[in-house]
């Protein structure tokens, strides 16, 4: 189970603004590269004015519409004939350097862990991995869950919008962090079990 889950709903939603954009001539690889620069943008900003947590109020906001142009970008290259191979690479290029610089200033919030953020970046660039080798050996591009990158960025949105209000939360970020490293874990696992035992693409 996993938030991915609810991407053909959200997209749903999405399909007049994507027309509306494709009509201004905006692309897919555009998008996808506007999502990406405004993610470490956004990273490197909070890295450097950590000690003002009111600030990591923005991350549950651009998680959320960096999700919408995830979602945009996909449907501007599959239902608009913009799909690429370039495109391709983007696509999970851009999402694993967007989350580690989204992921990283959380480990300067009081009570946290560099060394569980860095296990939880390490592991989250795995587990894409993990789901891109299915297309590697003829199969399909695995988004199983406990732990996608959709449930990461709900679980550290959460943490975001707790720190920007500030809550108390110095002794739980490494039980947190720690939990996510183990369901990431548990993900890459079932990628790669449910990867094997899917049929081989003709």
């Amino acid at each position: 189970m996993s938030i991915y889950g609810l991407k053909p709903r959200f997209q749903a939603l999405l399909r007049p603004l994507v027309g509306v954009l494709y009509r201004a001539g905006a692309t897919a690889n555009q998008v996808t590269s506007f999502a990406c620069v405004v993610s470490v943008a956004l990273g490197v900003f909070l890295l450097l004015a950590h000690h003002n947590q009111a600030f990591f109020l923005l991350v549950p906001i651009w998680f959320f519409l960096r999700m919408a142009l995830n979602a945009i970008d996909g449907m501007l290259a599959r239902e608009f004939g913009q799909a690429s191979t370039l495109g391709a690479y983007l696509n999970e290029l851009t999402d694993v350097i967007s989350d580690a610089a989204l992921y990283l200033p959380f480990a300067l919030l009081p009570g946290s862990s560099v060394v569980l953020i860095g296990a939880v970046i390490v592991l989250s660039i795995l587990s894409e991995f993990a789901g891109v080798l299915g297309q590697a050996v003829g199969r399909e591009r695995r988004y199983d869950g406990p732990m996608g990158k959709s449930d990461r960025a709900f679980l550290f949105g959460l943490v975001g919008l707790l720190a920007g209000i500030g809550a108390e939360m110095g002794g739980l970020l490494p039980w947190v962090w720690g939990a996510i490293a183990l369901l990431i874990v548990a993900t890459i696992v079932n990628r790669v079990r449910r990867g094997l035992a899917a049929p081989q693409k003709s």
